[in-house]
């Protein structure tokens, strides 16, 4: 557990996950999926989140239609530290509701916010950075963005620009951000990784005051939704727009710092992530579930129904389920939701 302060944490477990179609769909999103081992994403997070803090302090933002899907999957779990989104309306306004929650009981108490798919090891590296990342901003009354160190040239990852060196505990570097820069081409991602930028991870700290002070300044379109919680629920989010986090307040505020972690990350974010989770044949194939190759090299297959045997080809995706099979060239995995678009309007 966390020694200092008493920090929240709050997973968010909304989202399809639509780059893992057609296993990942609306009633079995892609945190609920075996893809590392034989349990579900968010059972990992939440091992992590109770690493960090009590059950009683964790609380897991999801729409309702899947909160029963995560109570088998965490049959332990109180149920009362789900918060259902009764809409999707994006992590900008489910984590002003969030903060607005935590601060009704301790307005000073420390948010810690995690994504309900990623994989994060090891455990112990990790709470040790939170641990510093709290530290940070308790310390500096900063909002906190924990980044990673990038290990390959990436254009699916926001990057974080570290300005004036901050103090931090366990030896853990912490920056003042410069700026945050999204999603870049190849060329300015390779420029970034020289210049020593961090990938945000999307794991954030911050007090839920002072994350709502932001909300004020950054989002007023969401800020002018919040006193409808007093309302209740539902009505804050009929009125307020769907935005995120990153472009509604991160990218815009002067407040925040980042800390470098020690731990490794991946956020699984298409099929070509199983190919950095999972270990490969003397042919570079991936086989995650029943799989044949012969003659074939460089392949990514995951079946969670029957099976699938390849012959004689090379550098692709074959998804099987029960009634769809997907095939796509490795170098298109990133580009699966403008499938979904195309198929959305051929229905």
């Amino acid at each position: 557990m966390l020694a200092n302060g008493r920090p929240w944490v709050i997973v968010l477990a909304g989202g399809v996950g639509s780059r893992f179609w057609p296993v990942s769909t609306l009633e079995r999103p892609k945190q609920l999926l075996p893809l590392v081992d034989d349990g579900p994403l968010i059972t990992d997070t939440i091992d992590r989140a109770r690493n960090l803090v009590p059950d009683e302090r964790i609380r897991i933002l999801a729409g309702e239609h899947l909160v029963e899907r995560f109570r088998s999957s965490l049959p332990n779990f109180p149920d009362d530290s789900y918060l259902c989104e009764p809409l999707a309306r994006g992590t900008a306004p489910a984590l002003a509701w969030a903060a607005w929650h935590i601060a009704q009981i301790d307005p000073d108490a420390v948010m810690v916010s995690l994504h309900a798919d990623h994989i994060i090891r090891p455990h112990e590296a990790f709470r040790e950075t939170v641990a510093a990342a709290v530290d940070v901003v308790l310390r500096h009354d900063l909002l906190v963005c924990i980044g990673t160190v990038p290990n390959r040239i990436e254009v699916g990852y926001g990057h974080v620009e570290p300005g004036e060196q901050l103090d931090a505990d366990g030896g853990l570097k912490a920056y003042r951000v410069r700026a945050f820069h999204e999603k870049p081409d190849r060329q300015t991602a390779h420029r970034y990784v020289e210049a020593g930028h961090f990938w945000n991870t999307g794991i954030f700290a911050w007090k839920a005051r002072i994350l709502l002070e932001e909300i004020e300044q950054h989002a007023p379109e969401i800020h002018r939704c919040m006193p409808l919680l007093e309302k209740n629920t539902e009505a804050f989010f009929d009125a307020v727009p769907t935005s995120v986090i990153d472009r509604a307040v991160v990218e815009q505020s002067e407040r925040f710092a980042v800390l470098g972690a020690t731990f490794t990350w991946d956020d699984v974010g298409n099929w070509e992530a199983l190919t950095r989770l999972h270990l490969s044949d003397s042919q570079g194939n991936v086989i995650v579930g029943a799989g044949q190759t012969v003659a074939s090299s460089d392949n990514v297959v995951f079946t969670d129904q029957g099976s699938v045997v390849l012959f004689g080809i090379k550098n692709l995706v074959v998804i099987r389920t029960r009634d769809r099979t997907l095939v796509l060239p490795r170098e298109r995995a990133a580009d699966l939701k403008e499938l979904l678009k195309e198929l959305d309007s051929e229905a």
